[in-house]
């Protein structure tokens, strides 16, 4: 077969050929299992040395794009299906239609004096000194037996001969790469295994080319705030609500407003008519656990298009459904370029990955890159090459389902003491999705007072008040089994239910 390839100039033959073959691997021209040319024909075709066909096809080939028989010929790898694009050459091609639509819509947000320079505001020492330290989030206490944490996930479950493999390819990928920066998006491999991904379990509506990759959601939360809030501006987040994102926007000198939430989420008749972007956690409300119901999502979406704002859809542990139907996203719902979708991986391998994305509106898209691009440049090239091959090999997807049946196993256990011996104590707020979830106290018991009777019994519990940015409703615990296991769980409850003997105080 011919392949069509275009050479400009004389100038690094390896890399041109090497990124237009890549290309039509990924975009689907070269389908898997077809044959290519003899590096010796392709070398002649092309009007090249035989040297530089080789060392585009052995760079391929170790990077898992073609796959070589020797005596039969190379041919094109499997495993990585169709990916529609924009540009007719994904690497060397630029869309300039986005920064156009960029400019428009931080334009019809009000955000042309960002743009042009505006003066009279805080200077930036002001702006970080000014964030209050109770928005800073629960610290982790010294090592105990039993820990009831939020956000810890099991490293023990965790597949590290797989992971090992995976980095093993990535260093062998970069030590045959030049020594440079890259895309500020992330790299390509990985964005195209997030697109597929998140399209598949969350119904996200994408491409590769609108994942940009971040150093956990956190960095996502300052890129989209950079991009869309200045000085001033209203940011809408639920109460409670995440410390770590309600810091992120304060810290650039956005007036945080909090909104009560419900039984059905965030309160929208509540949201404030000027406010520039609200931040929610749809899928199972943070801390409290229940998902926004349809209508409260629509109602959410009607809003920010009458209100010109952008929506940041926090989907942290949404991989981990027990109840119900799965509830497919926020974004999979916008047909108007309103969401932006914020996802992580330190929920579902481990924190220290230290690697999150976005999936923005469109018109956002340049501009976070370039925002993403002066902040870090980009996220670390190993992680990412070897996450990407974690992704497409199946091996992510095996571990999904195998901690999935673990955290359920333990959300049970948990559920059965709550609802049982410390029925006298508790009412939890049982979540359909996460690995974690709240339960209220009951009878004006005070949260501290459980603590302090816990930690007696070596037990880490933590309090829900820390949540809210205006005074709870009603004092409760926030119990996270992502790092214990069943039996440690029935364990720690067990001996919890001792220690809170003879009960509670009644009114």
């Amino acid at each position: 077969m011919d392949i069509h390839i275009s050479i400009h100039g004389r100038h690094d033959l390896t890399g041109q050929i090497y990124r237009q073959l890549r290309a039509g691997v990924i975009n689907g021209r070269l389908a898997a299992g077809e044959r290519l040319p003899s590096t010796r024909d392709l070398a002649l075709q092309l009007g090249v040395s035989r040297k530089t066909t080789l060392e585009v096809f052995e760079r391929l080939v170790t990077e898992g794009y073609l796959r070589s028989q020797p005596g039969n010929g190379t041919f094109v790898a499997d495993g990585l299906m169709r990916v529609p694009t924009r540009a007719a050459d994904v690497l060397d091609a630029v869309d300039t239609t986005d920064a156009e639509n960029t400019f428009t819509t931080l334009e019809a947000l009000g955000d042309r004096d960002a743009m042009e320079g505006d003066t009279g505001q805080a200077t930036p020492r002001e702006v970080w000194s000014a964030v209050p330290e109770s928005l800073s989030f629960p610290k982790p206490r010294p090592a105990l037996p039993f820990d009831f944490l939020g956000g810890v996930t099991d490293k023990t479950q965790f597949p590290f001969d797989a992971w090992r493999r995976c980095l093993n390819h990535a260093l062998r990928v970069q030590a045959r790469s030049r020594g440079n920066y890259r895309e500020p998006g992330g790299d390509q491999e990985l964005r195209l295994a997030i697109s597929r991904y998140v399209a598949f379990s969350r119904a996200v509506p994408c491409t590769w080319e609108d994942v940009i990759v971040t150093q956990g959601a956190q960095q996502a939360l300052d890129l989209l705030a950079r991009v869309v809030v200045k000085p001033g501006d209203i940011v809408a987040m639920e109460d409670p609500g995440y410390p770590p994102a309600r810091a992120a926007f304060a810290a650039l000198g956005a007036n945080v407003v909090s909104v009560p939430v419900d039984d059905h989420g965030i309160m929208t008749a509540r949201l404030p008519a000027r406010a520039r972007l609200v931040y929610v956690t749809p899928s199972h409300q943070f801390p409290l656990g229940m998902p926004m119901s349809l209508e409260r999502r629509v109602e959410l979406l009607e809003w920010a298009q009458r209100n010109r704002a952008v929506i940041v859809e926090d989907d942290y542990d949404g991989e981990f459904r027990f109840e119900g139907r799965p509830m497919e996203s926020l974004k999979s719902l916008d047909r108007a370029g309103l969401v932006a979708y914020v996802g992580t991986f330190s929920k579902t391998i481990f924190p220290e990955l230290r690697v999150g994305y976005t999936i923005p509106p469109r018109s956002l898209n340049l501009a976070l890159q370039k925002a993403k691009q002066i902040s870090d440049w980009h996220t670390g090239t190993l992680t990412q090459t070897a996450l990407a091959r974690f992704m497409l090999d199946g091996d992510f997807g095996k571990h999904l389902r195998r901690i999935h049946k673990q955290y359920e196993t333990r959300r049970k256990v948990l559920l059965t003491h709550l609802r049982g011996p410390l029925s006298p104590w508790f009412e939890p707020i049982v979540p359909a999705a996460g690995i974690h979830l709240s339960a209220l106290l009951k009878n004006s018991v005070a949260e501290s007072d459980v603590i302090a009777a816990a930690a007696e019994g070596s037990i880490g519990l933590y309090g829900i008040s820390a949540f809210h940015a205006t005074e709870p409703v009603r004092p409760g615990l926030l119990f996270g089994y992502g790092g214990m296991s069943a039996p440690d769980i029935d364990t720690a409850l067990t001996r919890l239910a001792t220690l809170l003997r003879p009960g509670p105080p009644t009114q």
